[in-house]
């Protein structure tokens, strides 16, 4: 009998087609999620208008997206380790994507808020489960940049949602936007079609024939006898407890609630930004065109940071690019609110976007790489829910400090300090990495 380690043939697997294909699919829905996800901050100052939305209640509203992604991201990321990435990705992407199209008919508050809730639920799932799936596909050798590049379509799905708002919001109005999220249900046969089950699912499922015809797309020089008998090998987790209680064990207990904090203080800080720059920025002066470009400059940075900060991450060490990124993140979120030229405004929102929506996408590649596969979608989908709590007090805090017509300065300080606590909780988790070594199951480099 032949023993075959699937991670080591995956690790050591050559970038190919089956690759691309992978990556091309993956970045194609975290576009989309994206898209769905920055929409409300473009079509915020024309319902606060519209409607006659109060800052207060305008944060409120758009927390309730943030509410649904963190209950989708508790639910569907454990829900994958049972039924497979792929129907559980399936099932995200008719959430988020049905929801969203019927936000464009909302008449009330109270309408456009269930809309975006249960979108929010679809949002929230997939996310850690196309992470998971991306990362359990790519080689060792460039996973984080892989991870990075396809979570980098977050921020592409966020500029075209900015683009198209300063393009359809004046011709056809708000709900226009909202259509358009459409698109994915159109694609969903395609997505099914060629989007690849997780193969370690698939393994313990005794799907063992299905297993071994990916493996040999992974790596083509891969093999298989007629006469072989082959068993396959995944490193395990004792199953003892409940799922989330495996995350403390082994040593990972100090490092799972660093994560926490830091997922919590990012989303946060996105969140904020996200919902409330073009609102703040029109407060300022600025009109509701080139309040929109600040958000399009915001999400063009996060690609550079996300793809640049993976890059670092494949070669030096992801968790202390973190902290770095952290904490260029608190001192350029703190400059924005200061009477500043043009260009350097613009560079600084690109490195706001850069640090904080690229952080946003290398945690979920650290958190990813940290935990063994039988626990990766329940790592990420309680990491991605606990910093949706940060998700919902962002947009919350920032109608706050809108309502209380603060100075910016004062405004833009505030949002800048849980970047400096998620630079201090990425540092323990350093220490930690350093004291206790590499356990079981963890690939961080």
């Amino acid at each position: 009998m032949r023993n075959i380690d699937v991670n080591r043939l995956i690790d050591e697997a050559r970038f190919n087609r089956f690759h691309w294909r992978v990556l091309f699919w993956c970045a194609l829905i975290i576009i989309f999620d994206g898209y769905d996800l920055v929409i409300y901050g473009v079509v915020l100052p024309v319902l606060m208008q519209q409607w006659g939305l109060t800052p207060l209640q305008a944060g409120a509203m758009g927390s309730y997206a943030l509410f649904g992604m963190m209950f989708g991201a508790l639910f569907f990321g454990p829900l994958s380790d049972r039924i497979g990435r792929k129907k559980a990705i399936t099932l995200c992407i008719i959430l988020f994507s049905g929801f969203t199209v019927l936000n464009g008919f909302a008449r009330n508050p109270t309408e456009f808020g269930i809309c975006r809730f249960l979108a929010g639920l679809g949002i929230g799932g997939v996310m850690p489960n196309v992470v998971a799936l991306m990362n359990e596909y790519a080689p060792k050798k460039i996973r984080s940049t892989l991870v990075a590049i396809m979570f980098s379509g977050y921020s592409v799905g966020g500029m075209l949602s900015a683009g198209l708002g300063m393009l359809l919001i004046p011709r056809f109005g708000w709900e226009a936007v909202f259509f358009v999220a459409g698109i994915p249900l159109l694609l969903l046969p395609l997505i099914m079609f060629f989007l690849p089950e997780s193969v370690g699912f698939m393994i313990r499922q005794g799907r063992t024939a299905e297993a071994v015809r990916i493996l040999k797309r992974v790596e083509p020089a891969f093999q298989v006898q007629p006469d072989d008998e082959i068993e396959l090998q995944m490193p395990a987790i004792k199953a003892t407890g409940a799922p989330v209680l495996q995350l403390f064990r082994e040593g990972r207990a100090l490092r799972t609630l660093s994560l926490w904090v830091a997922f919590f203080c990012c989303l946060l800080m996105v969140y904020a930004l996200s919902s409330w720059l073009p609102k703040m920025m029109a407060s300022a002066g600025y009109g509701l065109g080139s309040s929109l470009s600040f958000l399009l400059v915001l999400n063009f940075g996060a690609i550079f940071g996300a793809i640049g900060g993976g890059w670092l991450g494949d070669r030096l060490n992801l968790p202390r690019v973190l902290v770095v990124f952290f904490a260029i993140a608190a001192l350029s979120i703190g400059l924005l609110g200061f009477k500043t030229p043009t260009p350097v405004l613009y560079g600084l929102i690109a490195l706001a976007g850069a640090t904080t929506i690229g952080s946003q996408i290398l945690l979920y590649a650290c958190t990813a790489q940290f935990y063994g596969l039988a626990i990766r979608s329940t790592g990420l989908g309680w990491a991605s829910g606990i910093g949706r709590n940060g998700a919902i007090v962002g947009p919350l805090l920032g109608g706050a400090l809108v309502g209380m017509s603060l100075p910016l300065q004062v405004s833009f300080v505030v949002f800048a300090v849980p970047g400096l606590v998620a630079a201090i909780a990425m540092t323990l988790f350093c220490v930690h990495q350093q004291v206790s070594g590499a356990t079981a199951g963890e690939v961080l480099a």
